[in-house]
């Protein structure tokens, strides 16, 4: 027998990120885009001391797999108390806790009420703890953590309820405050979101925009350019659209859109899939209660006349279900109603709202649908972090009369993710009005996020008349610049070549980047000339006016020599409409006699003025 030595058993060395990796790759994941952003995050922290920053990547780009890998490489690299946070929903949190623990993270994940015991000493050992943003639950947390230093905040969907929305009163809102009290003086805090805007122009916890780590998508995610393609590609999809009226709630929509539901499953079930798979369908109301109880009734209703023969309505529904079917699947019809027939009874409707919002069970029926015809009904509750395992169709009951804030919309795309097997087959029912200002949210979005990817700096985050960028309470007023109605920015010398750019024929577009090559970025900026290009309607939407000198009867000196003034220079006479009747993008150079000169551009659309956000403020070291 050899003699027993403590000191033969010594730790190994760690590996977890490598670990996990491998195990992602053994299941047949695409891990570079994961690698990428986490070789950049740990950069950002290991040598550049980062200790405030963002990783921004698409709704249901597989962000939970991305921070467990986070997660083991910062353990890896010496950190010993992880505290992720998740929204106050205790259904979200034990979904990624689960999924953290199944990872085989070490050391294994705990919910923050499991340390709260006397006999748990947190300065022992490493810790990855799970926490909502509850100011509660994050005041137990705090107390518990006493004086260790060093903590590291992983805040999921970091862009709710973690900003200041009380920055311009000088206060702080009480989760912004918690936050700041766990971070401590030392520790490092890493945002993860799809919608990024209110971090940035809230400056939440003085996050650095210049190293914000953007995490891509991987080969089979189906997003934006999917479900909403830019206004110049048009609308070819490759899944069903189907545009409702932007006014009223008639319940044949919602029992058109059900019906589509059930005969995409029993064509699937029928004709495709070589076994039977459960599908969800997404009906999302307003965050009233009493609407997902209205639409609830209706549902219920639709589906009970369809489980009994003797119902008033039951031939009629089964006969709609049927021209449905011969109209979507010609020759497959009497087999798919059919298949509706049989199955019928192996539905669930399961209302999503904060009066479930505490049966985990409840939950989990709705996103990973234990039902073969499972409806989930819900409003604010399932928009944000809520991950819907083989969803097939999504309603939307009613249009917004009032402004819309792009995160809130781009969170609620829930489609997005891994759809492909299936995306030919899956359904949008949405009012119009409503589509194409969710398009325009992320168009604006993506035209943000593509000056960092670009490596030209801060995002300049945009919004119009129907879409704000954030909630204004939440813009740093003292730190954010804003461009909007008629736009100048530097003057630089005149140049006669100007002259002959605005008076030439031709493709206004050419014509524009020659003069913005001439005049340089600090003047005509490339996120104005990249807004210009994506809502660039053919060549008559661009007028290049001619060059106007101020002479010395024009204004005051001080306007002269500036070249501004309060009420702007393209005034509606300027605008030259009977030579430029369908331009909605007006660039003109005004020169001063001193030989300076300024690009103005001004945006006239029918729905109104446009408005560029950029955040002034650098906390880089």
């Amino acid at each position: 027998m050899s003699p027993f030595d403590v000191n033969d058993f010594l730790p190994t060395e760690a590996a977890r990120y490598e670990r996990r990796i491998t195990q992602l790759q053994s299941r047949g994941f695409y891990t570079t885009s994961i690698e990428d952003t986490v070789n950049a995050a740990s950069e950002n922290v290991a040598s550049r001391d980062v200790r405030s920053f963002v990783i921004y990547g698409e709704p249901q780009s597989g962000k939970t797999e991305m921070m467990i890998a986070l997660t083991a490489r910062l353990l890896d690299e010496g950190a010993k108390i992880i505290v992720v946070l998740m929204n106050d929903s205790v259904q979200l949190l034990e979904q990624n806790l689960e999924r953290f623990l199944r990872s085989g993270l070490d050391p294994a994940p705990k919910k923050f009420n499991e340390i709260l015991d006397p006999s748990i000493d947190p300065k022992i050992g490493t810790w990855v703890i799970f926490a909502k943003k509850n100011a509660a639950d994050l005041g137990k947390l705090i107390d518990k953590l006493g004086r260790t230093k060093a903590r590291t905040v992983i805040d999921d969907e970091a862009d709710y309820a973690t900003p200041n929305s009380k920055i311009n009163q000088h206060e702080k809102t009480r989760i912004n405050e918690l936050v700041g009290r766990l971070l401590g003086r030392d520790g490092t805090y890493i945002g993860v979101t799809a919608t990024p805007a209110r971090l940035d122009l809230n400056n939440t916890f003085e996050n650095e925009n210049e190293h914000w780590v953007d995490f891509p998508t991987h080969p089979l995610y189906t997003g934006q350019e999917t479900f909403f393609p830019t206004t110049a590609k048009g609308l070819k999809l490759p899944f069903k659209l189907e545009l409702l009226p932007d006014q009223g709630d008639a319940p044949r929509y919602l029992r058109a859109a059900l019906f589509h539901f059930l005969i995409s499953v029993a064509h699937l079930n029928t004709q495709v899939n070589e076994a039977a798979e459960n599908y969800s369908m997404l009906v999302h109301t307003s965050g009233k209660k009493v609407d997902h109880s209205k639409d609830y009734k209706q549902i219920m209703t639709l589906l009970g006349a369809l489980k009994d023969r003797q119902h008033p309505r039951y031939a009629n529904y089964l006969e709609a279900v049927h021209a449905l079917a011969e109209t979507r699947f010609p020759g497959s019809e009497k087999e798919i109603t059919q298949y509706v027939v049989d199955h019928i009874n192996q539905s669930d409707v399961v209302v999503m709202n904060s009066n479930a919002q505490r049966n985990a069970s409840l939950y989990e029926r709705a996103t990973s649908p234990a039902a073969l015809f499972t409806i989930a009904i819900g409003g604010n509750i399932v928009s944000r972090g809520v991950t819907f395992e083989n969803l097939l169709s999504m309603f939307f009951t009613r249009d917004v009369k009032h402004k819309i804030q792009q995160d809130t919309y781009i969170q609620r795309a829930r489609m997005f993710g891994t759809r492909g097997g299936y995306l030919k087959y899956f359904e949008l029912h949405i009012p119009k009005h409503l589509y194409l200002d969710w398009q325009k949210c992320f168009v604006f979005h993506q035209l943000a996020l593509s000056f960092i990817r670009a490596g030209k700096g801060s995002p300049i985050w945009l919004e119009d008349a129907r879409i704000a960028a954030v909630a204004g309470a939440s813009i740093d007023k003292a730190a954010v610049a804003l461009d909007s109605g008629e736009m100048s920015w530097e003057m630089f010398p005149y140049e006669r070549e100007i002259d002959a750019i605005a008076g030439e024929d031709g493709d206004p577009s050419a014509r524009l980047a020659a003069l913005a090559e001439l005049v340089g970025d600090d003047a005509l900026p490339d996120h104005v000339l990249a807004f210009i290009a994506q809502f660039n309607f053919g060549p008559a939407s661009i007028a290049i006016h001619r060059t106007t000198t101020l002479g010395s009867d024009y204004g005051t000196p001080q306007e002269r020599t500036e070249i501004r003034r309060r009420k702007g220079f393209i005034a509606t006479n300027a605008l030259e409409k009977d030579r430029f009747p369908e331009a909605i993008h007006h660039i003109k150079v005004f020169r001063n006699e001193a030989g300076r000169a300024r690009v103005f551009y001004k945006y006239t659309p029918e729905a109104g003025s446009i408005r560029f956000l950029k955040n002034l403020k650098s906390h880089g070291k």
